[in-house]
């Protein structure tokens, strides 16, 4: 979408990517071996939606439709970091799992703050 950035929308496409991977291997766990089912749905909900909604604004027609998917992906970011939190907080992921997965969310969350800024100040 933008030529400036171009290089943080493919670091940010990746990360998204990968991270709905992890996302989806960890529900897999949450659902069939830790039995917890209602909180691992909400994020796979909105841990794979920043991805996606990271693809639809790389293919929006309008740079005012990209500012709008980002953060609309910069929210969904948000709600998994929560949904993270909670799960930790409630014994059904461990320290090591929750600390991996916060360094993850956080990196997204600074890139598309990132992205957003440059791409406000550009329009």
């Amino acid at each position: 979408m933008q030529s400036n950035s171009q290089e943080k929308d493919n670091v940010i496409r990746n990360k998204s990517f990968d991270f709905s991977i992890r996302i989806i291997n960890l529900y897999k766990v949450l659902y069939n071996e830790r039995n917890e089912k209602t909180l691992s749905k909400q994020l796979l909900r909105s841990g794979t939606s920043i991805g996606a909604n990271i693809e639809e604004g790389i293919a929006s027609f309008s740079k005012k439709e990209f500012i709008y998917k980002l953060q609309i992906s910069y929210k969904e970011a948000y709600e998994s970091f929560y949904w993270i939190k909670l799960l930790h907080k409630t014994e059904f992921i461990n320290d090591t799992e929750f600390n991996s997965l916060k360094i993850n969310i956080e990196e997204i969350i600074k890139l598309l703050t990132t992205i957003l800024k440059t791409s406000k100040q550009n329009s």
